[in-house]
């Protein structure tokens, strides 16, 4: 209920803020629900849009997009808790179980360390993207203008957003390997989970004999899902998208479009433009996701994968899920099914009712309301042009996808 009601908190917050004059540039036509729309989409770290976002908001309108991003990804009670710390009060048990949720974790023990890690690790991820993709944009920009733009996509990237302040997202960076090369690496790290990473880090400098079970399997499938995703993007268009690019170009792209199609929502190439078959491609690696406990959202990658494995066991009549010798308890199992019931019940729901109030086909609605679960932000098109019926389900798909379903 806490987590609920603070991303209800923020999401209020702001569009208060949004709808205000100085976010918008002059003689653009703002309305409540607009504000409310980018500002659900900031906090769920989601990316879609009724609006060019580099034309109708201000300077100051995506700085606040970029600290609902930020505070949307890291979740509002990791920044509550960390002001609580610096100005010396003690987090209550009520609020450690709150962090323990809202961060995936196990247990309560060193939950309070956990989230100074979390922290560290966003801000020095963000940080050293933000350097890097700063001295390509210098040869672009101006010194201040390099300078906001590298913060505002390493923050986007890493916190698996999709928002860009460019009219075609990053399509003007389709020939620069350099940049989809950091914002690929950012968001792969957003996307994979903070346990993870500090897993690894504590792996790599022996403080752990083994990685556990849950932090491999997030980091395999997520590798699997990238080079299977870039195999088959290179494949479908290689003809349509990718035609006018070398041979280097469509290598680079597909990757670049496998990695962010499964959470974060930049493109650089037209998604309006992709093959039916490669949109229902995309719409399964949007449903899968991201890791547990990271910035991004779907059913994630370890319930994919226990579901797969006990696919797996069922083929080969064995009467428990294993992998790599260890068992999996049934309530995992539980759970994991559960969410993907849910998940498919509640995308089937909002796809029916939409469909009921638009003319687009089937396949541009589904694939708008499994982005918008799966906290993508990649789209066909179609959002700014959807009734405010549909924009309101579209905002609600969003919350949902954030918080979890099961949260819900």
């Amino acid at each position: 209920l806490v987590l609920l009601i603070s991303f209800l908190v923020l999401i209020t917050v702001g569009t208060f803020l949004l709808s205000l004059p100085i976010s918008v540039k002059e003689g653009v036509d703002n309305s409540v629900l607009t504000a409310l729309f980018t500002t659900t989409s900031a906090v769920a770290v989601t990316g879609l849009s009724v609006v060019d976002v580099s034309k109708f908001y201000s300077y100051f309108g995506t700085t606040v997009i970029m600290f609902l991003i930020q505070l949307g990804g890291l979740g509002v009670m990791t920044f509550s808790s960390i002001i609580m710390l610096v100005i010396g009060k003690r987090i209550s048990y009520e609020e450690r179980k709150v962090l323990q949720e809202g961060l995936n974790r196990d247990s309560l023990e060193g939950i309070v360390k956990f989230v100074k890690k979390v922290v560290y690790i966003a801000l020095g991820i963000e940080g050293i993207g933000a350097t890097l993709l700063f001295f390509d944009f210098i040869k672009r920009y101006s010194f201040p203008k390099a300078l906001y733009f590298s913060i505002f996509h390493s923050v986007s990237a890493f916190c698996n957003a999709g928002f860009g302040i460019w009219s075609d997202n990053l399509e003007g960076f389709k020939n620069d390997y350099y940049v989809l090369t950091i914002i690929s690496l950012l968001i792969f790290f957003g996307g994979i989970g903070f346990a993870v990473i500090n897993t690894y880090a504590l792996f790599f400098r022996g403080k752990i004999r083994e990685v556990n079970l849950s932090s491999r399997m997030a980091v395999k499938l997520s590798i699997w899902l990238i080079i299977i995703g870039s195999i088959i993007f290179f494949g479908f268009e290689y003809t349509n998208t990718l035609k006018e690019l070398s041979f280097t170009g469509k290598v680079f792209n597909s990757i670049f479009q496998s990695v962010t199609t499964r959470t974060a929502g930049f493109n650089s190439l037209p998604m309006g433009m992709l093959r039916q078959e490669t949109l229902l491609i995309f719409i399964i690696l949007m449903f899968i996701g991201a890791s547990p406990g990271s910035t991004g959202g779907g059913i994630k990658t370890t319930t994919f994968g226990v579901i797969l494995f006990y696919a797996l066991s069922i083929i080969r009549q064995e009467n428990e899920i294993t992998i790599r010798k260890k068992r999996i308890p049934l309530e995992i199992l539980h759970k994991a099914l559960t969410l993907l019931i849910v998940a498919i019940l509640y995308i089937t729901l909002i796809t029916l009712l939409i469909l009921l109030l638009e003319d687009y086909n089937f396949l541009n609605i589904l694939f708008e309301v499994v982005s918008a679960f799966g906290t993508v932000g990649l789209s066909t098109g179609i959002t700014a042009d959807l009734s405010s019926l549909s924009k309101i389900l579209i905002i609600f798909t969003m919350y949902l996808g954030r918080v979890g379903p099961l949260t819900i």
